[in-house]
């Protein structure tokens, strides 16, 4: 292997990944002050700290609708087909519905590139998989998650789209990946989605790698729906 690819290889671990043995002190730090503010409470069946968000939203009946948001992990290098080097990070999201209604649930991302903001010219996709995750195949790479590079190779150049329905008192977990068309350092990135009454939303937070921690920038994507009405965060 050359020099520059393993170092390379390293810096987008460092970057992207947590909850890993070989994870970085600088990232374990990170995480630790992060999840300070997310009052992570509840897990349902995954250890509380391999959550880095969880929002619940009540019905009428006072039954949930649970939404946990995981850690990326990242590291590889990806050659697009143009011959573009990247990199990327899987993410994953699971919806729990402890309603007694079924819950249908559309996700769609766009065609569309997001420029990184700290690093003008280069862009960023997230794309979803219509691959299903379940609890068994967290301890996996990439969280089980299989064929990435032939998903990207497929996907690249047009959205992506997911509908899958959860009935009560069931769960489906979803993966995301963000495809960075950079080999520079952006920072490390953390992603969750959450609920705007019907309308799924999709937040990227991204912060410096050097303490003091910053927040290098925000946005929202407005990515899909859930059939559910009137549901309500709970605080």
């Amino acid at each position: 292997m050359k020099k520059n690819t393993l170092i390379y290889l390293i810096l987008i671990a460092e970057l992207f990944s947590c909850k890993n043995s070989n994870i970085s002190e600088i990232d374990k730090v990170e995480a630790k002050d992060l999840n300070s503010a997310k009052n992570i409470i509840n897990a349902r069946t995954f250890d509380e700290m391999e959550i880095y968000s969880k929002y619940e939203y009540k019905d009428s009946f006072g039954k949930s609708v649970v939404i946990q948001n995981g850690y990326p992990k990242g590291g590889v290098k990806y050659i697009d087909p143009k011959g573009n080097e990247c990199g990327y990070a899987v993410f994953w999201t699971r919806i729990i519905n402890e309603t007694d209604n079924t819950l249908d649930l559309k996700i769609d991302f766009p065609l569309h590139s997001y420029e990184i903001s700290n690093v003008p010219g280069k862009y960023f996709k997230m794309l979803v998989s219509a691959e299903n995750m379940t609890v068994d195949k967290f301890p996996l790479i990439f969280y089980g998650l299989t064929d990435i590079e032939s998903f990207l190779d497929k996907n690249i150049n047009r959205p992506t789209s997911l509908k899958r329905t959860i009935q009560p008192k069931e769960s489906s977990g979803i993966y995301f990946l963000m495809l960075i068309m950079t080999r520079d350092a952006t920072g490390m990135t953390r992603n969750e989605i959450s609920l705007k009454g019907q309308e799924l939303i999709y937040k990227i937070s991204r912060y410096s790698t050097k303490k003091p921690i910053s927040l290098i920038d925000e946005m929202e994507i407005k990515c899909g729906s859930i059939n559910l009405k009137n549901l309500t965060l709970d605080k």
